[in-house]
């Protein structure tokens, strides 16, 4: 007999943690699709996030088929954009693309998936409070690399003109961070690491805010090289894209005079 109450009471717990408590109940029960969608809607202007994304779940998985099921995937992708859920906010666009890669509001999925990358930061770097050019440049360029995907794919879409911005920022970005790194191989005298550095973004990113700086890096490291004919090279072509540079007057200030020992050349 105490076996058999034992048997019941472990099936009746497991009973409940495999299908919730039995007294819990479903308030959307005997609700249409419109209902719920409204329903979520209001949670959405009233920041309750979380509900509503419960409630355009509830239509997905209920009404898989109907008028709302798309559009309520897209608002889920928003709702954990509006939670700062970078990753979930990401995955929910990639999987609106993958279901509806012929659905007339695709676009916004592509360009919530480049704004969900163009916001994530990971706990580290909240906790340091870093600035973006000394971040892990890899989700920077996966930011990129979706909103470039939107502007090819959809170049009348109305998200091209803000993604387009923030390219030419993340373009600017991921220059910038080239040079953290540059300017941190000059302080430890590896010249040859900090030229390369220079290079990669004279190559990839000619026509960010960093061109200039990366050329008078590149002056500085082949003078201290005693590379003479690359570093006169790399000056006039220094002079003839940025005739008016502050690194080239000579009334510059003291750190500009002294950064690198840059002056030193003349």
């Amino acid at each position: 007999m105490k076996h058999s109450l034992s048997l019941i009471l472990i099936l009746w717990i497991t009973g409940c943690s495999i299908f919730g408590s039995p007294t819990e109940i479903d308030e959307t029960k005997g609700w249409t699709a419109e209902h719920i969608y409204s329903t979520a809607e209001e949670r959405m202007q009233n920041g309750d996030y979380e509900k509503a994304v419960k409630y355009f779940q509830i239509i997905e998985s209920r009404y898989p088929h109907g008028k709302f099921a798309a559009q309520s995937e897209l608002e889920t992708i928003y709702a954990y954009y509006k939670r700062s859920d970078s990753t979930s906010c990401l995955a929910a666009a990639e999987r609106f693309i993958k279901l509806h890669p012929n659905h007339p509001n695709v676009d916004y999925a592509y360009y919530m998936r480049g704004l969900a990358t163009f916001n994530e930061r990971g706990i580290i770097e909240k906790l340091t409070k870093q600035n973006i050019d000394d971040r892990d440049p890899k989700t920077l360029s996966s930011s990129f690399l979706a909103f470039k995907e939107l502007v090819t794919r959809y170049p009348d879409s109305r998200y091209v003109k803000d993604a387009t911005l923030r390219m030419t920022y993340l373009v600017d970005t991921l220059a910038s961070h080239e040079l953290h790194v540059a300017r941190y191989y000059m302080k430890r005298t590896a010249y040859v690491a900090a030229v390369n550095r220079c290079k990669y973004v004279l190559e990839n990113y000619p026509n960010s805010t960093s061109v200039e700086e990366a050329l008078v890096i590149m002056v500085s490291a082949y003078d201290l090289l005693g590379l003479e004919d690359l570093k006169q090279d790399t000056l006039r072509v220094l002079n003839k894209n940025y005739p008016n540079s502050k690194f080239l007057r000579n009334d510059a200030p003291k750190e500009h005079r002294d950064w690198w020992k840059f002056w030193d050349m003349f």
